[in-house]
């Protein structure tokens, strides 16, 4: 019997997870179907509900309703460590008593990127994530676990940024790590050149440039834009500083192989499908 799975927000026609999760199936020889669904922007909580009774086994859940996402698996079931810390859930998993377990792979993905794709071993590192929304939230956890040595938050709210620094040293204190980390905000970067520098705010979306300086790009460093699918002034400003740059898309990629892996018990590979959606996108 075929498994049902779904991603699940507003928007939602442009999604490219159940083309993704489609290659995934095929290559592991899993029996499962995979679709995008619409819900109201206020019927998020009962459109789970409803997908719980009809039998599917879990969802990708994206923009808006993350958040959302978090509060009901608060009430309704378990919530894992790495959604815990990102305060938001992209992959739920449903029991058959009807409970729900909700975990974030978008940390993980985008460190799968980094790390396997793009060969750029993240230990002992210098590592500046410009933003501190919700995207940079659900990364911090597993950019700490890959050993850094000093992370810096930056943010033109430095409140903001302060709060996601104080997550990032709440973990270290707990593991005993020798990751230094502190926020700053985006006037007073320049100081330091970093290795790798993440941005994970929405400027690529209006094309915006962010009030940073070339200084901030250390020699053979990578800069990695969260966004794929168009080169944004982050990533203009980067290389023409003599960065590396990367975008979002295997990110993408990755943190949907984590979602398959927790649904399926399975690992797929990412490759190809990364490929395959490269090319769908320079023929669009």
């Amino acid at each position: 019997m075929t498994d049902q799975y779904a991603v699940i927000g507003n928007p939602i026609a442009h999604s490219k997870s159940p083309l993704i999760h489609q290659q995934f199936a095929k290559q592991t020889g899993q029996d499962i179907s995979y679709e995008r669904i619409l819900a109201p922007l206020d019927g998020f909580e009962a459109k789970i509900h409803a997908l719980i009774k009809q039998g599917y086994k879990g969802v990708n859940v994206t923009v808006p309703f993350k958040f959302e996402a978090l509060k009901l698996v608060s009430q309704h079931g378990q919530v894992k460590p790495l959604a815990a810390t990102a305060g938001a859930i992209n992959t739920m998993s449903f029991n058959a008593d009807g409970s729900i377990v909700g975990d974030n792979t978008d940390g993980l993905g985008l460190v799968n990127d980094i790390t396997h794709n793009l060969k750029f071993d993240l230990r002992h590192k210098k590592v500046l994530l410009l933003g501190s929304g919700g995207a940079a939230f659900g990364v911090l956890q597993p950019l700490l676990n890959a050993n850094p040595s000093l992370i810096v938050i930056a943010n033109r709210t430095f409140a903001k940024a302060e709060q996601a620094a104080n997550v990032v040293l709440g973990l270290i204190q707990d593991k005993q790590m020798t990751t230094v980390c502190h926020a700053e905000p985006f006037d007073a970067l320049g100081d330091t050149a970093f290795d790798l520098v993440i941005n994970s705010t929405s400027t690529g979306l209006t094309d915006s440039a962010l009030p940073i300086p070339n200084s901030i790009f250390a020699a053979n460093s990578l800069a990695y834009e969260m966004m794929y699918g168009r080169d944004t002034p982050f990533m203009q400003q980067a290389r023409a500083s003599g960065a590396q740059v990367a975008d979002g898309l295997g990110m993408l990629v990755e943190q949907a192989a984590e979602a398959f892996y927790l649904w399926r018990g399975v690992r797929p590979k990412t490759h190809s499908v990364m490929q395959q959606i490269r090319d769908l996108s320079l023929g669009e």
